[in-house]
């Protein structure tokens, strides 16, 4: 049964995935041009106060932005991977289980609905039907909140975060880069702002969070971090 559930697990990434796989990819996209945003600006501006040579900032700039989207990915792929590998275990437990101590695992469907409020009578009712149709299923569900076949995917986090990273730290370069000289900073600044506003929006939007709050913390996150990173590159 452990090989036919890996083999199902191939094919339900690919067409069939839960909204949790859905909202675990969105999650790290979001994360990854958050971020993407606040390295690169801070990079551009901790070099721009150590230096007026615009090669030199824009150099630095570029690594950066190279060097947090794959960092990022990286770090999302081993996340998640740890996490993928904790639910395949509870899988290959509960399937135990189920096995060897049916009445343990029936008596936990039926402490899960218990603390619902279901009547004893009416859990033990339902705990014994669930027992008799899909028990794995079932125990999976009601103790771990997760399904079958569904693990997320490290991969899709990864590659998630890694071109959202991209993508959110070309926000404050290409500003840079392509502002005349004299409003560079102040249009990088502004470029800045726009975009961890969005990534605020689209965070509050995604966990149902406040839309106003997070977008006001955001671009204060953000405004301090260029005046953090400005502030160290004087010392140099």
């Amino acid at each position: 049964m452990l090989k036919q559930i890996k083999i199902r697990t191939k094919h339900n990434r690919s067409s069939n995935a839960t909204m949790e796989e859905r909202l675990n990819t969105i999650r790290a996209g979001v994360l990854g041009s958050n971020d993407g945003i606040l390295t690169v600006v801070g990079v551009l501006f901790s070099v721009a106060a150590a230096t007026s040579n615009q090669f030199t900032i824009i150099v630095a700039g570029t690594a950066d932005l190279l060097a947090c989207a794959l960092a990022m990915a990286s770090g999302e792929y081993a996340s998640v991977s740890a996490q993928a590998d904790a639910e395949k275990v509870a899988v290959k437990n509960e399937h135990i289980r189920v096995k060897i101590a049916p009445q343990a695992v029936q008596q936990d469907i039926m402490d899960f609905y218990l603390e619902r409020g279901v009547s004893p009578d009416t859990a033990t009712k339902i705990a014994a039907e669930l027992m008799a149709k899909q028990p794995l299923e079932t125990i999976l569900a009601t103790k771990y909140n997760i399904q079958v076949n569904h693990y997320v995917n490290p991969w899709s986090a990864a590659i998630s975060s890694a071109i959202s990273a991209s993508l959110g730290g070309l926000f404050p370069l290409m500003a840079l880069i392509y502002s005349p000289v004299k409003v560079q900073f102040a249009m990088t600044i502004l470029a800045t702002t726009v975009a961890v506003a969005l990534t605020g929006a689209l965070s509050a939007r995604f966990g149902h969070a406040f839309m106003k709050k997070s977008i006001i913390r955001n671009v204060i996150i953000g405004l301090i971090t260029i005046a953090i990173h400005y502030a160290i590159g004087t010392l140099f």
